[in-house]
């Protein structure tokens, strides 16, 4: 068998005739004991054969005329003899004696071709026979009809699919279409009669294709599977693949193709289809994944038009419809800056932005719908380019920030308070920090303390906080405001004791005043929240306000009733501290008050068991014990019982037993203090009752003093004796050394003294006469100078000079004896400066004290180049420059920038003659008795001086005089 052609007019015109109608003509010539039958049909004007059994090729053209004459008529034409008529010669002068035709007719009634049964001879046909005829004819009708459908059918699925090939019940390949060869790469030859699963199946999907088989073989119905094909060159590609029954049986053919139904299969490529579902499934899997994302996602095309949005975004704008396009987009969807306020121009919107070409990164936007709490989102945008770089859309992804910005609020505003609880100096500005970082941290507009007035009948306003730029000045106002309990946002929350949030203060019924002046202000919510002691009294009222319309948010108002326990915790800790100053400063007030007394005072409680517990000891208790006394101690007579001296324990014995009955006492006694002394201690003492309570008071004077008077009277009286005797040998001494003295060196001074003047007063001395005078004279006045001092200091040595202690002020000495020198100083261009710490006060002789200060300053004048400088300080030192014996004491330094002196000779400064090497070197006169002087003076007030270098050069001489002692206390 061939391949097939259509044709136009019942579906056979040029393929081969189905097998049906072979097997009809068969039987039309048997029935009718004819030699020869045909089948044919219409084209256009003529007939063409299209089936026939003992016809040969040469006859064909006559046949088809009798067939031609056949459907002229439309009606049976039966000719017995053709022999008879002219016409009828005709035809069987072409080979045809005698026939019989029928018309062929569709459902329609139009004539598709005839049946013609046809002998070379004469025949008669009975009735019977010409009845048999026309079932005949009415049988190759439906054989027709159905070719025509089934190549109807053969053409639409020529058109529907790639390729149709019919195969037998064995898979075979029966007929192969131009299709087929187009699509597979395979001629008809090399396809026909070869199996389709082995010929254009790949391994993998051979199976499948049995499978089909099997199942339309068994079932007979249609199958379609999808599977992998191949064509000749190997290249493989997706089809489906249907298999329909129903078409027309065939024979055995020499292909080795069985006999049996005919199967169509159709295929189709669906590469295309693969890949646009896949397409399809990728987008609806893109789609369902950026649905699942926490992140909203929006996609536009470049002239704004909003392609894709995920169901995120759809929800995170649930109050209104997505807008289609950019413009628009920024009122609909209520978009704001990160502040909250500036709202988002349409060509500031990230989408925009994008579509310009811009790439944004975390940029923070706020959506606010009206009646809606905020929300804080965090977007990312970037344009959509091509590989030619032409912008295709852009895109957006936005995240819903707002739980990690409330965090974030959360935190900033506790720890803004507790920096501002932490940093304040009173509760007044503790309450405007706290209010000021609430305000701030969660972006209200702002916010006030009411504290509650002592006596708790009103509550006034304390401090007020609000966002800078924000004018609420109609609503917060200058005035002091109070309310009383219950009315007012204040006295509501002040009188219920719990948080109060107002949602939107216009439509709240309550007695939240100040209404008319909040809308004026622009604010719509409100919240209060009391602030409680540990004891759960309110302190105080917190209150806030926005400009939103904010719901009651439980975890703020739970955040916001922490910040009111802290800063309640810091009012009663600031209380706390306030009370304990206040009780500070009486204390300092009452132990200054007690310092003014000489005395040590005391107070202790007798105790049912007869202790003294100690309730009070004031500070001149170290006086008395030599250290201060701590109060914790169990029984204060049983601590000093040991104290006492044995020989005095009965005495205290008794005293304390007087005590002990509620009767008052005192008692003279010997204590041994904690720092090994025994002084004297005369104590009285005042029992009192505070209830069933006993207290005693006393006060505690140290009387050693008076103690060791006489016992120093005594020795002072044989010290005194003793010196009397030494002072008589000194004076002895001295007698014979001033005597020699007067005689050997004062007598002759003052001679040549005197005669240096009266040369002086002779008018004849030429010029160098007189200055041989002046030199006689300085030089004579050099060496009483020096006679006189050392008779100074053999006096000091001696003993023989004799001090007037007295209390100094050391700071009017250095002030009067710096004015002194001044002009020396000022000759030399030197500066002098003085420094006095405090009221430095020292028991000693005025003028002695002032002769150190005169030779000290001379001294650093006199060895100070010009323009150099002399400082004087003094100042007191408590420590007593340390030691375990360390008085207080009062130190003076004289510090000059001087030519200084090496350190090796330090030591040597205060000898009797010494002068310095730099002193000689620089040929500065001087006796080298001044500091000797200077040194004996100082230790006879039981001082000392020492000489150093200075740190920026020169010499400082340093001063230590005992300090005057103060007025000592008794106890």
């Amino acid at each position: 068998m061939g391949r097939t052609a259509y044709p136009s007019a019942a579906g056979l015109r040029d393929g081969p005739v189905a097998d049906g109608l072979h097997r009809l003509v068969r039987l039309t010539a048997a029935s009718l004991h004819a030699p020869a039958a045909v089948v044919s049909l219409s084209d256009g004007g003529g007939q063409v054969v299209v089936a026939a059994t003992g016809i040969d090729d040469t006859a064909r053209p006559v046949t088809a005329s009798v067939c031609a004459r056949v459907a002229a008529r439309d009606a049976a034409s039966v000719v017995t003899d053709a022999r008879v008529g002219r016409r009828e010669r005709a035809a069987q002068g072409k080979g045809a004696a005698a026939w019989a035709g029928l018309p062929l007719h569709d459902a329609d009634g139009r004539v598709l071709g005839t049946l013609c049964a046809l002998d070379t001879r004469p025949h008669v046909w009975d009735a019977a026979q010409l009845a048999l005829a026309d079932d005949l004819a009415h049988l190759a009708e439906d054989e027709i009809v159905a070719h025509r459908q089934v190549y109807r059918l053969r053409a639409v699925l020529e058109h529907a699919y790639e390729a149709v090939v019919d195969i037998d019940a064995a898979g075979r390949i029966r007929t192969w279409t131009s299709a087929a060869e187009q699509r597979f790469g395979r001629s008809a030859a090399e396809a026909l009669g070869r199996p389709l699963g082995e010929l254009v199946f790949v391994s993998a999907s051979r199976p499948t294709w049995q499978y089909a088989l099997q199942q339309v073989r068994a079932d007979g119905t249609d199958v379609s599977v999808e599977a992998t094909l191949c064509d000749r060159d190997g290249r493989a590609f997706p089809a489906e693949v249907s298999v329909r029954t129903g078409i027309a049986p065939v024979a055995a053919d020499g292909f080795g193709g069985q006999a049996g139904p005919v199967l169509s299969v159709c295929v189709r490529d669906i590469s295309d289809q693969q890949a646009a579902k896949q397409l399809e499934e990728e987008r609806t899997f893109l789609r369902a994944l950026l649905d699942s994302l926490d992140v909203a996602v929006i996609a536009a095309a470049p002239d704004g038009r909003a392609v894709f949005a995920s169901r995120t975004m759809r929800q995170l704008h649930s109050h209104a419809p997505l807008p289609p396009t950019i413009k628009g987009a920024a009122a609909s969807l209520h978009l704001f800056e990160a502040d909250g306020r500036t709202p988002l121009r349409d060509e500031q919107t990230p989408l925009a932005c994008a579509l310009a070409g811009q790439y944004l990164q975390g940029r923070q936007l706020v959506t606010r719908p009206p009646g809606q709490t905020s929300r804080y989102l965090s977007v990312n945008a970037r344009p959509i380019t091509g590989d030619d770089g032409r912008t295709l859309g852009a895109v957006i992804a936005v995240h819903d920030i707002t739980a990690q910005r409330r965090t974030q609020m959360l935190r900033q505003a506790q720890h803004s308070v507790a920096q501002a609880l932490a940093e304040a100096a009173d509760s007044e500005q503790a309450a405007t920090g706290v209010l000021a970082g609430v305000v701030q941290s969660l972006g209200w507009v702002c916010g006030e303390y009411w504290e509650v007035e002592i006596g708790g009948d009103a509550i006034t306003r304390l401090a007020s906080w609000n966002t800078p730029g924000w004018d609420v000045s109609r609503f917060t106002g200058d005035r002091t405001l109070t309310f009383e309990r219950g009315h007012g946002l204040a006295g509501l929350v002040w009188a219920r004791g719990e948080a109060m949030w107002s949602a939107d203060l216009p439509a709240d019924r309550r007695d939240v005043t100040r209404i008319r002046q909040a809308l004026q202000a622009g604010l719509h919510t409100a919240i209060g929240l009391p602030v409680h002691s540990g004891g759960q009294k309110v302190l105080g009222v917190l209150t806030f306000f926005t400009d939103a319309v904010q719901e009651p948010d439980a975890d703020l108002t739970d955040m916001l009733k922490g910040i009111c326990a802290q800063m309640g915790r810091y009012l009663e800790r600031r209380h706390a501290e306030e009370l304990t100053v206040a009780l500070a400063e009486n204390r300092r007030q009452f132990e200054r008050l007690v310092a003014q007394v000489n005395d040590n005072i005391w107070t202790a409680e007798i105790m049912a068991d007869g202790k003294a517990r100690p309730v009070y000891i004031s500070a001149s208790g170290l006086g008395v014990l030599g250290q201060r006394v701590a109060t914790e101690s169990d029984d204060m007579i049983d601590f000093l019982t040991r104290l006492v001296h044995p020989e005095d324990r009965p005495a205290f014995d008794a005293y304390c037993r007087t005590l002990r009955g509620g009767r008052p006492a005192q008692l003279e006694y010997r204590l041994t203090g904690l720092d090994g002394r025994t002084r004297w201690i005369w104590t009285r003492a005042l029992p009192r009752r505070e209830g069933e309570r006993l207290f005693v008071d006393g006060v505690s004077t140290d009387v050693t003093s008076r103690h060791l008077i006489a016992e120093e009277r005594e020795r002072l009286l044989a010290r005194q004796q003793e010196q009397v005797r030494r002072l008589r040998e000194l004076d002895a001494m001295k007698d014979e050394l001033m005597a020699l003295v007067t005689h050997e060196l004062r007598n002759p001074i003052g001679a040549i003294r005197g005669y240096a003047e009266m040369l002086a007063d002779d008018t004849g001395l030429t010029s160098g006469q007189r200055r041989f005078v002046e030199v006689i004279d300085r030089k004579t006045a050099h060496l009483q100078h020096l006679v006189d001092d050392l008779l100074e200091l053999a006096r000091f040595e001696s003993g023989c000079i004799a001090l007037t202690p007295q209390p100094v002020a050391l700071g009017e000495l250095v002030a009067d004896a710096v004015v002194e020198h001044r002009p020396a100083a000022q000759a030399k261009r030197l500066t002098v400066t003085a420094e006095v710490a405090g009221e430095p006060t020292v028991h000693g002789d005025p003028v002695r004290l002032r002769q150190v200060l005169d030779n000290l300053l001379s001294n650093s004048i006199k060895y100070t180049p010009g323009g150099g400088s002399v400082a004087v300080t003094v100042r007191s030192d408590d420590n007593g420059g340390g030691g375990e014996d360390a008085r207080p004491q009062v130190v003076l330094s004289v510090a000059d920038s001087g030519i200084g002196v090496p350190p090796e000779q330090y030591d040597q400064l205060f000898t009797r003659f010494f002068r310095a090497s730099t002193a000689l070197d620089a040929g500065i006169e001087g006796t080298g008795l001044g500091l000797s002087i200077t040194r004996a003076i100082v230790e006879a007030h039981g001082g000392a001086v020492a000489a150093a270098p200075g740190a920026q050069g020169g010499t400082v001489f340093t001063v230590r005089l005992p300090a005057a002692p103060v007025a000592s206390s008794s106890h």
